[in-house]
């Protein structure tokens, strides 16, 4: 097939729009490998980028979506033959490069791994770049020490959106004690659900701390939120304990002191999946498909069409979705 939809966004005087379109193979940017897209997500960043905040996509027209999975459909290099099922998360694809958004996409071989055996492209998209960031989340706490048998929960804010949610399961699942941090209420059942052993309101963590050190409170935490959020953790974690950092939501400033990381030998490691080494990211990918119950994927996951994406980015900015959204090209 030479043509594809595609979400496409387009800038007019500063203003971004974004429609379905037709679209020519030939339309694609330069890469040696060509995937028929089956699934991509909708991350955070996709709703900035949606919206046109944050200065993310510097050049229009542009097909967003920061990630995808489907089959290869031609192959200029013999890392890649047509029919391998892949993944591509990261390499800034959605922001400078064409995403996910779309029936096709051409990348470089170089981007792309392979789908791990015990999942299905659409299931790889269920996790997606926030599941792939939350496994590296829980690999950085391990590799500090952190273990099941540790004293204290384990906490995870943010915790019904996409990355918290497949962070809580994950954590459950490997038999830590989870405290999931959230703002909604009504989302307390569906955390439970995950596996969360107790939950704590957003608002407990919000304000900046009053001292340097608090109680001590958490065996290690996945933070995605930041800002006063982040410090606040640092001030309450137990001796020699880490925080995983994933995400800004709350802010980029962190007011803090040096006494979290002199006194209590805190670790504050930052997650970025974007500039993972592929041998990590091929592990994660790995322990994914091994410890990701798929009951507890599907629970967490609603799917979408292309034509459903502006009015769930805009929602995803006021932290209304729930979960991770999973985005059917051909729906």
């Amino acid at each position: 097939m030479d043509h594809f939809n595609a979400l496409l966004l387009e800038d007019a005087g500063g203003k971004v729009s974004a429609s379905i379109r037709r679209l020519d193979n030939a339309a694609l940017p330069a890469g040696d490998v060509t995937v028929r897209v089956e699934y991509s997500t909708l991350n955070y960043k996709d709703g900035m980028i949606l919206n046109g905040l944050g200065r993310l996509v510097r050049q229009y027209p542009h097909v967003p979506g920061i990630d995808f999975a489907g089959t290869v459909e031609a192959s200029e290099t013999p890392a890649w033959k047509p029919g391998d099922k892949v993944i591509l998360t990261g390499w800034r694809v959605g922001e400078i490069q064409w995403g996910g958004y779309a029936q096709r996409a051409r990348v470089k071989g170089e981007w792309l791994v392979p789908l791990p055996d015990g999942l299905t492209t659409r299931q790889a998209m269920a996790v997606g770049t926030a599941g792939l960031t939350a496994q590296l989340a829980v690999m950085a706490l391990e590799a500090n020490g952190l273990t099941p048998e540790a004293e204290g929960d384990v906490l995870v804010t943010g915790a019904a959106g996409g990355l918290g949610s497949v962070a809580v399961a994950l954590l459950a699942r490997r038999g830590y004690r989870v405290a999931a941090s959230t703002g909604r209420a009504s989302q307390h059942d569906y955390l439970r659900r995950l596996g969360a052993a107790t939950l704590v309101d957003r608002a407990e963590l919000a304000a900046a701390p009053t001292r340097p050190l608090l109680s001590e409170r958490w065996a290690g935490c996945v933070d995605s939120v930041g800002g006063a959020t982040l410090a606040h953790v640092l001030a309450t974690l137990k001796l020699h304990a880490a925080v995983a950092s994933c995400g800004n939501a709350g802010g980029v400033d962190l007011t803090t002191t040096v006494l979290p990381f002199l006194l209590r030998g805190i670790t504050l490691a930052g997650i970025d999946s974007a500039q993972c080494p592929t041998p990590r990211r091929l592990e994660a990918w790995r322990r994914l498909a091994q410890d990701m119950p798929a009951d507890l994927l599907e629970e967490m996951t609603v799917e979408a069409g292309l034509a459903d994406l502006p009015e769930l980015g805009a929602r995803i900015l006021k932290g209304e979705v729930r979960g991770r959204v999973v985005v059917d090209v051909n729906r």
